[in-house]
């Protein structure tokens, strides 16, 4: 009878061990994100499991998401210029909307360069809204300086997913 105990034991045992699970990857970092538009859990540094998408966006979970808005000057010889230039959505994957505010007086343009400093496109701004083209780009990173008659007036660092 001690025999069956110990037994039975062990296939308890067993059967427990072989049903465990646990995590692939020991995460950095988490936390919930809290906003009059909802909550948001998140783990950094875990794995990608599922992607859902929906009219409003997709989420993909289970992965860190690179997420960044980064002005890399701000020239002081375009001072007297000084518009009020926003770009989305960044990272991005198919285009850009570069808005440039104020732009009655100056002539703007936009130079976009790849990581490496090559020239890949350079336009004339004509309206307050712009859209550039990044689908047919490598997914990296690039530089888009905007400038204002010759004279640099902001240079954006955009990531391509």
């Amino acid at each position: 009878m001690k025999h069956i105990k110990c037994f039975l034991c062990f296939l308890l045992l067993c059967e427990f061990c072989l049903t465990i699970q646990s995590q692939s990857t020991i995460p950095a970092t988490g936390g919930n994100a809290n906003d009059s538009g909802g909550t948001v859990s998140y783990t950094v540094g875990q794995i990608t499991y599922q992607t859902i998408s929906g009219t409003n966006g997709i989420v993909t979970q289970g992965v860190q998401q690179p997420y960044e808005i980064s002005v890399v000057t701000a020239s002081e010889e375009a001072k007297d210029t000084n518009p009020n230039c926003l770009l989305y959505p960044n990272p991005t994957s198919n285009f850009l909307i570069l808005k440039v505010e104020d732009n009655e007086n100056a002539r703007f343009s936009y130079w976009l360069y790849g990581v490496t400093g090559n020239l890949i496109e350079t336009k004339k701004i004509l309206t307050n809204e712009t859209q550039i083209s990044m689908g047919n780009q490598v997914s990296g990173t690039y530089f888009l300086k905007i400038t204002s008659d010759n004279k640099e007036v902001k240079t954006f660092k955009i990531v391509k997913n």
